[in-house]
């Protein structure tokens, strides 16, 4: 799991703790899987009440064509395709009999297609939607000899296409059901599709002939009008799907041919600048001060390293999920990091491994251990005595494997079983080649390495209190071993010479030879320092002392309660050392005078996150109740002010005068954004607040709540005073995103269960009806996830969740995306095509909560959730490049490269120079990048799943006249061909 938190409950084993978690995401995915059907079935029913809201508006139209409530279903398409209604001119249906027929073959057609599906598809598999089959079938619809079908000509092509796709989607889904991890969804749609047969064949007969055509092509069907046709007519409209549910964009008056919209690469890239925060919540020993100067730590999947004198970092990007453990080399320069097991967007397992890399060249240089740790690295440490040529390193299994390499040949020389006890630390010893020593939970071992061999001691006690915990292990001079323990206490244990008997293991027995009261709660870190005095860090005491060459007491100091218990004590510059704590600061400080804060961050889920409308500033708020203020150009904290809740989302008044902060309970609270302190408090439900939003000129505040409504007030005084102005009702689901018009008159909105609604707040909220009126409406911000201008950007595929949030820039050339898988994208604005391409960056380790963009559009700020980490990025403009290309041959791909950037790789051993632009970028998509796909993702052969760690030679393939294959074909194709050795290049910052 992640890590220790200091107070271990010891009744529970390693062993049942895994039971129970495993019990526990058992019954997690049954609860998920059981909300999933209720999301459907919401859905459903809102889609029937709102067709039935629509039918009473025009009853005496519907009383005469009555069969016409089944129309909608003939313009339906697989999940995810786009129809364009209306590209080829406008015809006027008849209502009367043809339609009738279509509505009976439709019956039968969705009879026969459910059938069809019991006899294809096992319970439990997941439809895998097939774009290139639609393709395939595409130029038959389009080449209909007739611009005005009727009826019955469509339902007969659709029945030829039925018994055309009914043979090769048995294959189709055989090949793709294992693509997209998302099971839960498995048992969701088979319960939708039984539901849908027994509900009302009247109310719901366009939902099961949608169901019933999943296995059809793309149909383009002529314009039509619609039940509203005496309304208005609605015009040309794209249609996709998610979990089944229609979502209908209209397509602007200002694109003439939506066929003529191309979606490409955005000339903008992202280059890591700053990370904010610092793991130590649950981490132990992982601050460490280099011969360069700078600190060492982690965040995320991010090693930093931070001069705090020159207020610089860089980063170390190698990892593809949580960094968990840290060790310098003898020599201060390389250094091990280990990290946790991860899942990839598809599924895939991402390996637990160790990486080993360069702190100056920032270039790694092995990567240990995939296919043989589980679950994680959970400590590792290098070999002293013989100059670090070993590493030993202990996993996260049940049985806490031991294993010993020889990192530099990438080979394992030993591995053997520890306990299936929680094991703390690993060390070599510093003299003896040939020891190694654990500890943890109640024990302490000593091991002795004797080829490809380890045999075990256990330390015994004897007379002296056994311990609960084992936590920390350092050395003396003379090659004693020390270790501090959850009673407070430090044991030394020294080797005797006792001959031992043959067969029984080998010479010498270490025993306890002096126990030392050293701290009131656990002693949770030793440091030995250069000149062979000790710091000790205590836990529940908070302080750090200061022990002499006999180990007697002679400084001591208390941390601050504010910063939380010790988790890392390091020697600094001097006499000043290091602290990591278990609230997320890194402090620098000194036994005369005391602690400076030199990184901060949140201790809880992050997701709040707001950017001030003229000022380098940001404001982020947690679970953790913290809300904080950070200046994005001296990457500095501002102020920070503690909530009486949890805060969710945020955001500033147009003037900057003041923040409005959404929480957990209904509540919202206005901070004065330079004094922060308390303007106002408001309270809309008792649900999570999930969106705050001003408009334009600031006289109107939108507060989208989880109860479904979005409460409306009158903002005057410069923000600091409101008047409850009424509320939007209409919403079957939670709100997630909204967005203003710029003349204050109408509100875009989002939902859980995927609606996109328009709101007349002028007319007292009222939901606007026919949403085509608002086609053209050119909002202020663009937030909503679900739109025309955005819905490219949405994977193949997704469950409706893959998205958390997205932003457009303010100089509206690009959308970033924060997505379910860690990933933050850049598209191109807008991204009105399926499957656009985009830039994607790794850092953040857990799903990425937020993205803004600051007032400038210099930077991106994204947040993570439960990695708690704010990370800022650099937008860099892709320079031109000269024309003259060469070719670069990587694996079986020819892509042309200018020769002006290969002049500059060529010379360079190492990948260093290429920090200009983010080396852990990759680009997806339909578009020309197949190479930096490919050097951005990991042999699958060699089971390295790293696909944005390795652009350490930042070529550039996006040159006119490349075509680059369909999305999953070059992903699959770069996996196959990219080796470890490329993947393994530097990837920096």
């Amino acid at each position: 799991m992640d890590g220790f938190a200091g107070s271990l409950d010891d009744s529970i084993s390693a062993a049942s703790t895994s039971d129970v978690q495993d019990r526990l995401s058992a019954l997690e995915l049954r609860v998920q899987q059981q909300e999933d059907e209720i999301t459907v079935l919401k859905a459903a029913l809102a889609d029937v009440l709102r067709r039935l809201a629509i039918s009473e508006d025009h009853v005496a139209s519907v009383r005469k064509s009555a069969p016409s409530k089944g129309q909608p279903s003939l313009r339906e398409a697989i999940s995810m395709s786009c129809i364009t209604n209306g590209s080829t001119g406008s015809r006027k249906t008849s209502h009367s009999s043809s339609v009738s027929v279509a509505r009976k073959e439709t019956f039968s057609s969705a009879a026969k297609s459910g059938t069809e599906k019991k006899k294809e598809k096992p319970p439990g598999q997941k439809e895998k939607k097939e774009e290139s089959h639609s393709n395939d079938q595409n130029p038959q619809t389009q080449a209909s000899p007739s611009p005005q079908p009727s009826s019955q000509t469509l339902q007969t092509h659709r029945q030829t296409q039925e018994s055309k796709s009914s043979a090769p989607s048995k294959s189709i889904k055989k090949s793709l059901t294992a693509e997209k991890p998302h099971s839960a969804w498995e048992s969701a749609d088979d319960s939708r599709n039984k539901l849908l047969r027994v509900a009302s064949t009247s109310k719901l007969i366009s939902k099961v002939a949608k169901n019933a055509d999943k296995h059809k092509d793309v149909i383009v069907s002529q314009a039509k009008m619609s039940t509203r046709e005496k309304n208005s007519q609605e015009g040309e409209y794209i249609k996709m799907f998610m979990r089944g549910r229609p979502i209908t964009m209209f397509i602007p008056s200002d694109v003439e041919n939506y066929d003529d919209i191309r979606t490409e690469l955005p000339p903008e890239k992202l280059k890591l600048e700053w990370v904010y925060g610092y793991r130590g919540r649950d981490c132990r020993a992982n601050v460490y001060l280099l011969p360069t100067g700078e600190i060492v730590y982690f965040i995320a999947s991010v090693v930093v390293l931070f001069n705090y004198e020159e207020r610089t970092q860089r980063h170390y990007l190698g990892h593809t999920d949580c960094v968990k453990c840290l060790a310098v080399h003898p020599d201060k320069i390389r250094i091990a990091t280990g990290q946790l097991a991860g899942v990839d967007k598809d599924g895939r397992p991402l390996q637990p491994h160790v990486r080993v890399w360069d702190s100056v060249s920032l270039v790694t240089l092995q990567v240990i251990g995939l296919g043989t740790f589980e679950r994680g690295v959970g400590c590792l440490d290098f070999s002293k005595a013989d100059s670090g040529t070993h590493l030993c390193v202990i996993d996260d299994s049940n049985e806490h494997m031991l294993t010993v390499w020889d990192w530099q040949r990438k080979s394992k020389i030993a591995e053997i079983k520890t306990t299936n006890e929680v094991v703390l630390a690993v060390e070599f010893h510093p003299t003896d080649a040939n020891t190694i020593i654990t500890c943890g939970k109640s024990h302490i071992f000593f091991w002795t390495w004797s080829g490809n061999s380890l045999s075990r001691k256990q330390g015994i006690f004897g007379k002296y209190e056994k311990p609960k915990f084992v936590q920390c292990l350092a050395f003396l001079g003379n090659g004693d071993v020390l270790t501090g323990d959850s009673g407070g206490i430090i044991l030394i244990w020294g080797k005797t010479t006792v001959e031992s008997t043959p067969g029984k293991g080998p010479k010498g027995v270490y025993q306890i030879s002096k126990q030392i009261k050293a701290h009131d709660g656990s002693v949770f870190t030793l440091c030995q320092m250069r000149n062979g005095m000790l710091l000790t860090g205590g836990g529940k005491d908070r302080k750090i002392v200061l022990w002499d060459h006999d180990l007697n007491p002679e400084r001591e100091i208390e941390v601050p309660d504010q910063y939380g218990t010790i988790r890392a004590v390091a020697e600094g510059k001097a006499d000043q050392f290091l602290v990591g704590t278990s609230r997320n600061f890194v402090l620098r400080g000194t036994f005369d005078d005391g602690f400076l804060v030199e990184v901060q961050g949140h201790t809880d889920e992050l997701w709040g996150l707001a950017s001030h409308p003229f000022k380098d500033l940001f404001l982020t708020c947690a679970q953790d109740r913290q809300v904080c203020m950070w200046n994005s150009v001296d990457h500095t904290l501002e102020w920070t002010r503690l909530l009486d809740e949890p805060g969710h989302c945020a955001d500033f008044h147009p003037s900057g005068a003041v923040v409005a902060i959404g929480t957990h309970s209904g509540r919202w609270f206005v901070l004065d954004a330079e004094t922060r302190d308390l303007v106002s408090i408001h309270t809309d439900g008792n649900e999570q607040l999930s969106v705050m939003r001003y408009s334009v000129d600031g006289t109107l505040l939108a507060v989208g709540s989880h109860d479904n409504f979005i409460y409306l007030y009158v903002v005057t005084e410069n923000g600091r005073k409101y008047s409850r102005y009424g509320k939007c009702t209409g919403h079957s689901s939670y709100i997630t995103h909204l967005d203003w018009s710029p003349d204050n008159k109408y509100i875009m909105s989002n939902s859980g269960d995927y609606e996109i609604l328009y709101w007349d707040i002028p007319s007292g909220c009222k939901l606007i009806r026919n949403r085509s009126d608002c086609k053209d409406i050119d909002w202020t911000t663009y937030t909503c996830v679900l739109g025309f201008q955005v819905f490219g950007v949405w994977p193949e595929g997704s469950d409706g969740t893959d998205i958390n949030a997205l932003v457009r820039s303010h100089n509206r050339k690009v959308i970033a995306v924060a997505d379910d898988f860690c990933k933050v994208h850049l598209f191109q604005y807008p991204c009105s095509k399926p499957k656009a391409p985009s830039h994607k960056y790794s850092a953040h380790s857990s799903h990425v909560t937020n993205v803004s963009f600051t007032h400038s559009d210099g930077h991106l700020i994204s947040t993570g959730g439960k990695d708690m980490s704010i990370i800022q990025w650099k937008l860099v403009e892709k320079v031109t490049l000269p024309q003259n290309d060469i070719v670069v041959d990587i694996g079986a791909t020819k892509v042309p490269v200018p020769a002006s950037e290969n002049a500059v790789q060529s010379p360079a051993p190492l990948p260093q120079p290429f920090n200009e632009m983010n080396q852990n970028e990759s680009v997806t998509g339909s578009s020309p990048a197949s190479l930096e796909s490919n050097l951005e993702q990991s042999a699958e052969a060699s089971e390295e799943q790293s696909e944005e760690q390795s652009e350490g030679s930042s070529l550039d393939p996006a040159e006119p006249g490349y075509e680059e294959p369909s999305n999953e074909t070059s992903e699959e194709h770069s996996e196959s061909t990219v080796t470890e050795e490329q993947a393994d290049n530097s990837p920096v910052s």
